[in-house]
């Protein structure tokens, strides 16, 4: 009787160890959302609109000749403004 209760602690310690399903990575949501469809209305306006615009929290003022990171963020805006600070583009990354 005794042997008994020493044993089902093993056996529950085992089946801890058996080797269980394993989780499934989640797919990155990578679609755009940066709002960049409701502001596409801007290209061809100077810059200078941009100050009464509500944008994004991340928003990126894209000028000539400036370097830009390669990382990929669905949920940043970027503005493009020529050399003659007329906006040219907007797209999210």
């Amino acid at each position: 009787m005794r042997h008994r209760y020493l044993t089902l602690p093993i056996i529950a310690l085992l089946a801890a160890c058996q080797p269980g399903a394993r989780d499934e990575p989640r797919p990155v949501d990578l679609t755009p959302r940066c709002g960049a469809d409701r502001l596409r209305g801007l290209i061809g306006q100077d810059a200078a609109t941009l100050r009464e615009v509500d944008l994004p929290r991340v928003t990126r003022v894209v000028r000539p000749g400036m370097a830009l990171t390669m990382d990929y963020r669905p949920d940043r805006l970027n503005i493009s403004i020529d050399e003659n600070g007329i906006i040219d583009r907007v797209w999210c990354t």
